[in-house]
């Protein structure tokens, strides 16, 4: 079984730094309660749907290459629903997966979404069981001075 170890540090605050094996840091932020102080950084909640975004897009990203699926532009857009009451967990979050691209070929797209968002992605898999885990796929043309393909 693989195992992977992180450190996260108190920096002042409700300011938290992350580091791991990767050798980056991460910053997390929340507010003091009645603070008027801005939040510096993503709180840890923002961080776990902003870690679903990125495995998941790693998975399309990489299985739309090996299909040879030319686009011109990716993104992930989450959306979380929270519990009113403490713990604040999620309840539900749905994810769509936009591409761009010119004639982008629909089963292509939507079964690499399908693999990573059911089989490949640790993030969706480690949340699955307790969240209401959905997601759709949404195609758009890219602007017509847009020209290539970029991203792929």
């Amino acid at each position: 079984m693989a195992a992977m170890d992180v450190v996260v540090r108190h920096a002042g605050g409700m300011t938290f730094l992350g580091y791991g094996p990767s050798q980056h840091y991460l910053v997390m932020d929340g507010r003091e309660p009645g603070s008027d102080d801005p939040q510096r950084a993503p709180s840890p909640m923002e961080v776990l749907l902003m870690a679903l975004g990125g495995c998941s897009g790693m998975d399309v990203v990489s299985i739309l290459r090996k299909k040879r699926v030319p686009f011109t532009g990716f993104e992930l857009r989450i959306h979380g629903e929270r519990a009113p009451e403490h713990p604040r967990r999620y309840t539900a979050i749905r994810v769509e997966y936009v591409v761009t691209g010119r004639d982008l070929p629909r089963k292509a797209v939507e079964d690499a979404a399908r693999l990573s968002f059911e089989k490949y992605c640790s993030v969706a898999a480690s949340l699955r069981g307790s969240v209401e885990l959905s997601y759709e796929v949404t195609l758009q043309e890219p602007p017509s001075s847009e020209e290539g393909s970029a991203a792929s």
